[in-house]
């Protein structure tokens, strides 16, 4: 198993980051993408991923906007530059664009805009973020060149709007909203659609599970989040397994 979306890098990894990396190899789980929220964040981030052995990505979130400087831009592309040989770096992101967040939606769109010309420039996918947005995001894909297209992150809508971006190329990240019994768009979107349109996240440390005991969240849901996904498919866990795996190897060239 691969987690296609985990933010260890953050403190509420620091106490025990190398203990859960055990207990993740123990359950079979691989890899795990890291990726980029904020600049301040991008060297500790970097510092992680290369300890752990972990693909990462860079990128600006909209909820970051606000606090970007007029650098902020530069500063990502000569880090991406400086990357670009690191076989590690698979992706732009997470970028996107958030209505319920209080950030300026101008600014996410110019910046979120400006990721897409880098993720074209720099021939990768985009690991994206996107609440209440979806039309606008919808737009913006539509006209990009982008080529290795990406991921919808924590992917929670209706089997119609999942089409919409699985049409355009796009893969949907599946986290720990698929395990909540009142997730019934989501969860016809996981059983109705085909398996080749999704791979696994988490989020980690949020996006957990409603029924969970953890005052956080981790990797380690992805045993019960490819178990719900099988059910729904009505498949095995092996097949469900080997098709999730081979998506985000494919989408990420890991």
């Amino acid at each position: 198993m691969i987690d296609s979306h985990a933010h260890l890098d953050f403190s509420e990894f620091d106490h025990d980051r190398g203990e859960l990396f055990q207990q993740m190899r123990a359950q079979g789980i691989e890899q795990v993408v890291i990726p980029g929220v904020s600049e301040d964040k991008w060297e500790n981030q970097i510092r992680i991923a290369k300890q752990f052995d972990c693909p990462f990505s860079l990128g600006i979130h909209p909820w970051f906007c606000d606090s970007m400087t007029a650098q902020t831009l530069p500063n990502l592309r000569e880090w991406l530059l400086g990357s670009q040989q690191d076989a590690k770096l698979v992706a732009i992101g997470e970028c996107g664009l958030d209505k319920l967040h209080k950030s300026n939606f101008a600014t996410q769109l110019s910046v979120f805009r400006a990721q897409i010309l880098l993720a074209e420039e720099f021939e990768l996918p985009l690991i994206i973020h996107c609440v209440k947005s979806h039309e606008e995001m919808l737009n913006l894909l539509k006209g990009s060149g982008n080529t290795r297209k990406g991921v919808i992150h924590g992917f929670y809508g209706g089997p119609e709007l999942a089409s919409r971006y699985i049409q355009l190329g796009y893969k949907l990240g599946i986290g720990g909203l698929l395990l909540n019994e009142n997730a019934h768009k989501l969860q016809r979107t996981v059983a109705e659609l085909p398996l080749s349109a999704f791979v696994l996240e988490t989020d980690s440390p949020a996006m957990r599970p409603k029924n969970s005991d953890n005052d956080r969240n981790s990797p380690l849901i992805l045993p019960l989040l490819l178990k719900k996904m099988a059910s729904l498919q009505k498949k095995t866990n092996v097949l469900v397994s080997e098709q999730l795996y081979l998506n985000v190897s494919q989408l990420f060239d890991l």
